[in-house]
C-alpha cells in the first residue's frame, strides 16, 4: 500500500470557499490513484483553508503528471464556486509535487491540473501529457474568441461567448450567475448619480477568471458613487453653459486635491510648465528633434528671435538638436461631434518648442492647422496674453484627444488585451511564457469591456464629453494603429527614433529606462532557463503561434508595423519586455497622473466650442471662457479622471506574484533578483523627488500595477 500525502490551499478571497464534494485523482507513469474524495470533520475548503489528506494506492504511481480536481455537488446546497490555489503532493518515497491551479472552479467539473515545472511542446514526449495541452488550448480557444470591434481596431475578446457557454452549459469553468440589476428597456441601467450609462448585458457573463474580485468591484464603485453623487446633488453635472470665471473650476471635486493637482492649478498657464508636460505629463511620447523645420510650419528667426535672445539663432539652435516638434497631424480629418446640441471643433496643431540654456523646454510657436496660410497664424509668445493662451489651450485639447485616444486606451488598454488573449489561446498553463505573463494580464479583459459598455457605447461617455465623439475615437484608433510601429512599441528604441535621449530632467525616459532595463534582465533570464538555443525557440510551435496570433489579431497582419511573426531567441527577449512593460509601466505613466493633470480644466479641455482662431488680437476672457467646455462636460470629464486614476483596493505592484505558477528555483531566484532591482529604483526615484519642486512618482514601481486594471 502506498500512501500519498495531499495539501490542499484555498484562496483566500471573499466567496473563495466552497461546501461541494471535492475529490482527486492522481495520475502518475505507472498508473493512478482511485478516485478519492477529501473529507475531515468540519468544512474542508473555507476561504483561506489549508487542509491535509491522505490518498491511499496499491502501488507507487512513479512520476506524477497530474492530477484530476472533482467538484461535486454536496448534499442539497446549490452549486458554487471555489477559487482553489495550489495543491501539494507528498509521494512514499519524500519526493514533493507541485500542483498550481490559481483559478476559480464553478459548478460540477472535472478539472486536470499539471504539476508546475514549466515545459515547452517541445519538452513534452508522454503521449498523455501532449493530449492535456491540446484539449486545454481547444477548451480555451472556444470560450475566448476573437471579435472585430471596428474596421482597423486591434481584434477583442467576445463576451457573447461566455453567455453561450452559461446557455449550453458546456464548460464549467467559465460560466458565472448573472447579479440581478435593475435597467432600462434596453438592458442598460445608470449608477445613482453616474452619468455613464452601462450595457449590462456585456458584464454580466464574464468568465471567472477573467473578471473582477469582489473586493476590486466593491472599491471601484465606493470611488465611484460619492463623488458622482456629490457632482449631481450641487447641480453640476446637469448645468449647461460657459464657466462664469476661471476660479469656478477650482470647486470640482474640491475635496480630491492633490499636490500635484494643486500644482497644476497654479502653473498652468506658464511656458516652462507647458514644456514640461510634454516631458512628465501624461503624454511623455510626442516630442521629436529637428535638424530642419517642415514646410508646412514656416517660422522664421525673425519671429522667435525676441525668445532665443542675442548669441544663437534658429538655424543654430536646430545644429545643436535644441528644437522639437509636437505634430499632431493626425487629427487633421478627424470626424467632429455634438455636445448638448452645439457644434464642436478640433485643430490639428504644430508646436514648436525649444530647449533653452537653463534646461527648459518652452514653447516657441504654435500653428493651429497642418497648412499655412493667411488664415492660419503662427502664434509667438510675444502675441497678447489671452492670443498666446488661447493658441496654447488649443495644443493642450489636441493632447488630451491624441493622449486619451492613442497613447492611453490603444497602446495600452487595447493592445495589452489582444497579448492577454493570444497568450489564453495559444498557451497551456504550464508553458513557461504563459507562467511568465498571466499576471501581466490580469483583469484585463475585464477592465476593458466595463470601458467598451460605458465610455466608447453609443450615448456613452465619449459621446457626451469629446469633441469627436465615438466616431472620432473609432477614425482616431483605426489611424494610430494604421502607423504604429515596433520601435514605437520598445522604449528604448522610440527615445532614440524621436532624438530625446539627451533632453535633462526627463524623468518619465530615466525611470522607463530603468524600469525597462530590469524587465529585459528578469525576461532574459527566464528565457535562458527554458531555451537554450535559438532553434529552441524556432521549434516551439505553441510559441510561434501565439506571437502569429498577435501579428495577425493585434497589427491586422501589417507587415510595414515592424511587429514580427516569428521570433528566434533574442527576438523573444525583446518582445516580452515591451509587453510587459506597456502592460504595466507604460499604462501607469499614462493613466495615473489623468486626474492631477485634468481636473484643472484649461489644462486638458476634452472640447472646444469655437473653431481655431483665424486671426490674431481677437482673444479675450470671455471669448476663451466661450471656447473651453462646457460646466456639465468639465464636470463628466473630470469625475472619469478621477475614477481611473484611483486604483481600487486588490493591486498587485510591479514584480509582485502571490500566485506562485513557478514552482523550479531557477525562475524563483529571478523573481526575487527582479523584486530587489525593482525596489532599489523605487528608492533612487523617492530620493531624487526629494529634491524636485514637482515629484515625478508614476514609475515608481511601488505603485505601478503588474497590468492595465483600471
Amino acid at each position: 500500500m502506498a500512501v500519498y500525502r495531499v495539501c490542499v490551499t484555498t484562496g483566500s478571497y471573499l466567496k473563495a470557499g466552497t461546501l461541494d464534494n471535492i475529490s482527486v485523482t492522481l495520475v502518475g507513469t505507472c498508473g493512478e490513484s482511485p478516485r478519492q474524495r477529501l473529507d475531515r470533520m468540519g468544512r474542508d475548503f473555507a476561504a483561506g483553508s489549508v487542509q491535509k489528506y491522505k490518498v491511499r494506492c496499491s502501488q507507487e504511481l512513479g512520476e506524477l503528471l497530474l492530477l484530476r480536481l472533482h467538484k461535486e455537488r454536496y448534499a442539497f446546497f446549490p452549486k458554487d464556486s471555489w477559487y482553489c490555489s495550489r495543491i501539494c503532493v507528498t509521494a512514499p518515497d519524500g519526493t514533493l509535487s507541485h500542483f498550481p491551479c490559481y483559478q476559480w472552479i464553478e459548478g460540477y467539473c472535472t478539472t486536470e491540473l499539471r504539476t508546475g515545472t514549466a515545459r515547452t511542446v517541445c519538452q513534452d514526449s508522454l503521449p498523455l501529457l501532449l493530449d492535456h495541452r491540446k484539449r486545454e488550448l481547444q477548451a480555451r480557444q472556444e470560450c475566448y474568441r476573437w471579435k472585430v470591434y471596428a474596421p482597423g481596431f486591434p481584434r477583442m475578446v467576445d463576451v457573447s461567448s461566455f453567455r453561450e457557454m452559461e446557455s449550453n452549459e458546456k464548460f464549467a469553468l467559465t460560466k458565472t450567475t448573472p447579479c440581478a440589476d435593475q435597467g432600462d428597456s434596453s438592458g442598460n441601467r445608470y449608477l445613482p448619480g453616474f452619468p455613464m450609462k452601462i450595457d449590462i448585458p456585456s458584464l454580466l457573463y464574464m468568465e471567472p477568471n477573467i473578471r473582477y474580485s469582489v473586493t476590486k468591484t466593491t472599491s471601484l464603485l465606493f470611488n465611484a458613487i460619492p463623488a458622482s453623487l456629490g457632482l449631481k446633488l450641487r447641480g453640476l453635472l446637469d448645468r449647461k453653459g460657459s464657466w462664469k470665471k476661471l476660479d469656478d473650476i477650482r470647486n470640482i471635486l474640491c475635496g480630491h486635491k492633490t499636490f500635484t493637482s494643486e500644482y497644476v492649478t497654479d502653473h498652468w498657464h506658464e511656458d516652462y510648465f507647458f514644456g514640461y508636460q510634454y516631458l512628465n505629463g501624461v503624454n511623455p511620447v510626442m516630442l521629436h528633434c529637428l535638424s530642419s523645420l517642415p514646410s508646412k510650419l514656416p517660422v522664421t528667426n525673425d519671429m522667435v528671435a525676441p525668445l532665443l535672445g542675442p548669441g544663437t539663432c534658429l538655424q543654430t539652435e536646430l545644429e545643436r538638436g535644441n528644437i522639437f516638434l509636437a505634430d499632431y497631424w493626425i487629427l487633421a480629418e478627424v470626424p467632429v461631434h455634438c455636445i448638448n446640441g452645439r457644434p464642436q471643433y478640433v485643430a490639428a496643431p504644430l508646436c514648436l518648442l525649444w530647449l533653452n540654456p537653463q534646461g527648459a523646454l518652452v514653447p516657441l510657436a504654435i500653428q493651429l492647422s497642418q497648412t499655412p496660410g493667411p488664415d492660419s497664424p503662427i502664434f509667438l509668445p510675444t502675441d497678447s496674453d489671452w492670443d498666446w493662451l488661447l493658441a496654447k489651450t488649443w495644443v493642450r485639447n489636441s493632447e488630451f484627444l491624441v493622449h486619451e485616444n492613442n497613447t492611453h486606451f490603444l497602446c495600452t488598454h487595447l493592445l495589452c488585451e489582444a497579448f492577454a488573449m493570444a497568450t489564453l489561446r495559444q498557451l497551456p498553463l504550464c508553458h513557461p511564457i504563459y507562467k511568465l505573463l498571466l499576471p501581466h494580464t490580469r483583469y484585463t479583459l475585464q477592465v476593458n469591456t466595463i470601458a467598451r459598455a460605458t465610455l466608447l457605447n453609443p450615448e456613452g461617455l465619449v459621446d457626451k464629453v469629446t469633441s469627436i465623439g465615438r466616431q472620432g475615437l473609432l477614425y482616431l484608433m483605426s489611424t494610430g494603429l494604421a502607423h504604429f510601429t515596433y520601435t514605437n512599441f520598445c522604449l528604448p528604441d522610440s527615445l532614440r527614433a524621436r532624438g530625446v535621449l539627451a533632453i535633462p530632467n526627463y524623468h518619465y525616459r530615466d525611470d522607463g529606462l530603468k524600469i525597462w532595463a530590469a524587465i529585459e534582465s528578469f525576461v532574459s533570464e527566464i528565457v535562458g532557463h527554458y531555451y537554450p538555443s535559438n532553434a529552441s525557440v524556432q521549434q516551439d510551435s505553441e510559441l510561434q503561434a501565439w506571437v502569429g496570433e498577435i501579428f495577425a489579431q493585434a497589427f491586422l497582419g501589417r507587415e510595414s508595423s515592424g511587429f514580427p511573426r516569428r521570433l528566434c531567441s533574442r527576438e523573444l527577449v525583446t518582445f516580452l519586455t515591451a509587453i510587459i512593460f506597456n502592460c504595466s509601466a507604460q499604462h501607469a505613466a499614462v493613466n495615473s497622473g489623468q486626474h492631477d493633470f485634468g481636473v484643472w480644466m484649461p489644462n486638458a479641455p476634452s472640447s472646444m466650442r469655437q473653431p481655431p482662431p483665424q486671426t490674431k488680437g481677437t482673444a479675450t476672457l470671455k471669448s476663451y471662457l466661450d471656447t473651453l467646455p462646457e460646466v456639465n462636460t468639465t464636470c463628466n470629464n473630470t469625475l472619469l479622471f478621477w475614477l481611473v486614476s484611483q486604483e481600487p483596493k486588490d493591486q498587485r505592484p510591479l514584480g509582485t506574484y502571490p500566485d506562485e505558477h513557478f514552482t523550479e528555483e531557477a525562475p524563483r531566484r529571478s523573481i526575487a533578483a527582479f523584486q530587489s532591482r525593482l525596489a532599489q529604483i523605487s528608492r533612487d526615484i523617492r530620493a531624487r523627488n526629494r529634491g524636485l519642486a514637482l515629484p515625478y512618482a508614476y514609475l515608481d514601481p511601488r505603485v505601478i500595477e503588474n497590468s492595465v486594471s483600471i
